[in-house]
């Protein structure tokens, strides 16, 4: 065994510490913004996805489903007819508003995959506005950037 082997002193340790924390809190705050990005993405996705499901459901099932949003608790679900159980309910992140246009927060999909409202509302993702839009018809809607 070498007993004149010398260790890392406590200065050399902490400084080796400090440099470790700094590039990992200059690390945490370049991700926000993506972070942020990642999360508004996700929420269009789903979104769009839910609605098509509820549309599908309401063919498939021939029966109608509604699909209420509730800004102020930031979650959506979808009710099949005289249901009790929803079909599916999801919380959105506190950085999506939704807003009201033209359209309700309340809307309903028909044994054809109709909507019966036709309209637009907005949703608020972190300083940019989009709106929906349901059109008359084919149950159709669009999402575009304002």
């Amino acid at each position: 065994m070498i007993k004149d082997k010398a260790g890392f002193t406590l200065i050399e340790s902490l400084f080796v510490l400090s440099i470790f924390l700094i590039i990992a809190s200059v690390t945490a705050l370049l991700l926000k913004p993506h972070f942020f990005y990642l999360e508004k993405i996700m929420f269009f996705s789903q979104f769009r996805s839910d609605l098509l499901y509820a549309q599908n459901y309401a063919i498939t099932h021939q029966t109608d489903v509604t699909i209420q949003i509730i800004p102020e608790e930031n979650r959506y679900f979808a009710n099949e007819k005289l249901a009790a159980d929803p079909i599916f309910s999801r919380e959105y992140p506190e950085i999506i508003k939704i807003k009201p246009g033209t359209m309700p927060m309340y809307f309903l999909y028909g044994p054809g995959g109709i909507t019966k409202d036709f309209g637009s509302f907005y949703i608020k993702a972190d300083k940019e506005l989009y709106k929906i839009t349901f059109f008359i018809g084919r149950g159709r809607f669009n999402v575009e950037k304002e």
